[in-house]
């Protein structure tokens, strides 16, 4: 099994759909995978288009336990005085580029867009992410050699 960690640099959306009506949206993503989940900053009146350009760390393994390898960015809009709305989501399998780094030590997908959807499965904007996964090397100490320690002798 390889562990490491996976980087996502949340780049920016474009189209989104605005839900407030005197003002414009407050834009933030939620960012999920297996259990581990992450916040970006919300952007004040980022509006359709915000820019984030914001890097998260997961910590992963590969092959791990638990559901599908995806992550999960959830778009969702800030509000004060009622509950946050949901703008739509988008999900990124990343099961080849675990595959790939657990072999190769790092893999990578470039920054590419991703169609963000409603509830309903209905388009609603895009999102632009990168990811990339680096093996953790196995750590061994200067002196310990097949369980013998070397000796002065």
């Amino acid at each position: 099994m390889a562990s490491g960690l996976m980087e996502v640099l949340l780049v920016k959306a474009k189209g989104l759909q605005e839900h407030d009506i005197f003002a414009r949206m407050d834009p933030y993503v939620l960012l999920q995978y297996k259990g581990q989940e992450r916040k970006s900053s919300v952007l004040h009146e980022g509006g359709r288009n915000p820019v984030w350009d914001e890097k998260f760390i997961f910590r992963v393994e590969y092959p791990g336990s638990g559901g599908p390898y995806k992550l999960n960015l959830k778009i969702m809009d800030k509000d004060v005085f009622s509950a946050d709305d949901f703008v739509g989501q988008a999900t990124i399998y990343v099961k080849d580029l675990l595959a790939e780094g657990a072999e190769n030590g790092s893999a990578e997908i470039r920054t590419r867009k991703y169609s963000v959807v409603r509830a309903d499965q209905s388009y609603c904007g895009e999102i632009e992410v990168g990811i990339t996964f680096k093996r953790k090397e196995e750590e061994y100490s200067n002196n310990d050699f097949g369980g013998w320690k070397e000796s002065e002798y």
